[in-house]
């Protein structure tokens, strides 16, 4: 299953390590540092122009993305609910 994260830009839900309020964590030196480091390496990938609102950190790439974080863990959990009941669909399908 896929998490939209705005504009055309969606990723795996399983590729997804966290979701990040910017406006919490850009005051943390640690993530300060996280930050610089992964923009030298070419690492993060601006989704939108808009005001950036969250940072969506996966296994190989950074998002900065326009949608809040409020928004991308809704998304998750409808995510999450349906593929529970795909789950239990093919369950009770079994012999």
């Amino acid at each position: 299953m896929y998490l939209h994260l705005g504009s055309d830009i969606s990723v795996h839900i399983d590729d997804i390590i966290g979701i990040f309020d910017i406006e919490k964590v850009t005051v943390q030196k640690y993530m300060n540092d996280y930050l610089s480091y992964c923009q030298k390496n070419g690492k993060i990938y601006y989704v939108s122009l808009d005001m950036p609102k969250s940072i969506i950190v996966c296994s190989d790439i950074v998002y900065i993305s326009n949608v809040s974080c409020l928004t991308l863990r809704k998304r998750a959990d409808e995510i999450s609910s349906l593929f529970s009941v795909y789950q239990t669909c093919e369950q009770k399908q079994q012999p």
